[in-house]
């Protein structure tokens, strides 16, 4: 018990010498050490780290999970370490209405098959979107709050045991300087003058050791960048597997649409082309927009219904070699039908729709969408 309350007045005696440091140094009443511009820079550094981490941290959670109460409900699960129940997503909630009212409407009726095949599309996004929830959780979210609630707070601690080794300092510093001057007053040798020299020396000596060990925690932001770097592509990889999908399943279901006359409506007005946009090489980075299923006629398409293939002959130049993205089955004897990465000659008449052109394929001929092309120079 006289152990315990021994060190309880240490502490407290330790607890008031920072306080008092610490104010003085507000009040411009005591001098203050100062570390070095390297280190201070190691600390701006680990801060943006850590203030920006949170940022991208809470919004990645957000894009992932719109819902607030949801995202509190699964902190609290995992806070208790318990397993998140399951929950359909979005599109999958949306995919069983559009069954259910497929069901009663009357699988055979136009709206009711419509709807089938919508929700059938809605259920594989809300699959592919619970997948890429999954992995963005994992591969970038994970090592993010691994960062913030395992690194960052032994670098917390490791600062503020600085900081208390800095006040120390520099309160055993003020007392050696007032035993000195004490001293000098008094023309003898004090005993207080060589206490205050000794605390000074241990204090210099464990603030020296701490603030090595907090350069080197706060060296280690460079590794944890580099770690970030890499979960960032990971998240992007994910992300574009999942909106190819995306895209494909939308692709597919319109293709689906069209065969089914009367079953959807487009905007009559929406006659303007998709804005061109450079196609590199790779699947990912030439989804093509799609035209609008069930468009007005208009008096391009009408120069086109007017030709006769058989009589089409290709331009002396201006042909050009395009590669096949995508599988297309032709809608009547007019178009010709495409398999994916085949090789193909087109050319464009006068007076032809800009989303279309003309095919060749040995002696077969025919219109072609230009969204399933990649043209090739």
């Amino acid at each position: 018990m006289d152990f315990n309350m021994k060190k309880l007045a240490s502490d407290a005696g330790v607890f008031f010498s920072r306080a008092v440091q610490f104010t003085e140094e507000k009040l411009g009443q005591a001098e203050k050490t100062e570390l070095d511009a390297h280190f201070e820079n190691l600390l701006a550094k680990a801060d943006c780290t850590k203030n920006w981490t949170e940022k991208i941290l809470h919004q990645t959670e957000v894009l992932l999970q719109p819902n607030p109460s949801v995202r509190v409900e699964e902190f609290l699960y995992e806070k208790l370490d318990r397993k998140v129940p399951s929950r359909v997503t979005n599109g999958e909630l949306l995919a069983q209405y559009m069954v259910e009212a497929a069901n009663d409407f009357g699988p055979g009726t136009p709206y009711g098959k419509t709807l089938l095949k919508v929700g059938e599309t809605q259920k594989r996004l809300g699959g592919a979107e619970r997948e890429f929830m999954h992995s963005a959780s994992i591969n970038f979210l994970n090592p993010l709050r691994n960062f913030l609630e395992g690194d960052w707070r032994t670098i917390s601690k490791e600062r503020r045991i600085l900081e208390n080794r800095r006040l120390d300092l520099d309160a055993c510093k003020a007392r050696l300087k007032k035993a000195k001057a004490a001293e000098a007053k008094a023309s003898l040798w004090s005993d207080e003058v060589e206490k205050a020299e000794h605390e000074l020396r241990v204090a210099q000596t464990d603030f020296d050791r701490q603030a090595e060990v907090t350069r080197l925690l706060l060296e280690g932001i460079s590794s944890t960048h580099v770690n970030h770097l890499r979960c960032l592509h990971e998240f992007v990889e994910s992300q574009t597997t999942y909106y190819a999908q995306g895209y494909q399943y939308m692709l597919d279901l319109q293709k689906q649409l069209g065969r089914f006359p009367g079953t959807f409506v487009g905007n009559a007005e929406s006659t303007s082309p998709p804005p061109a946009t450079t196609s590199p090489p790779t699947v990912a980075a030439t989804i093509p927009v799609v035209p609008t299923v069930g468009r007005a006629p208009n008096p391009a398409t009408a120069v086109e219904g007017a030709l006769n293939l058989n009589d089409v002959k290709p331009p002396a130049s201006g042909t050009r070699k395009a590669r096949v993205l995508y599988d297309y089955e032709a809608a009547d004897s007019s178009e010709l039908a495409l398999l994916a990465d085949e090789m193909i000659t087109v050319y464009s008449l006068p007076g032809m729709d800009p989303d279309w052109l003309i095919g060749e394929r040995g002696n077969q001929k025919g219109k072609v969408p230009v969204t399933y092309l990649e043209l090739l120079s």
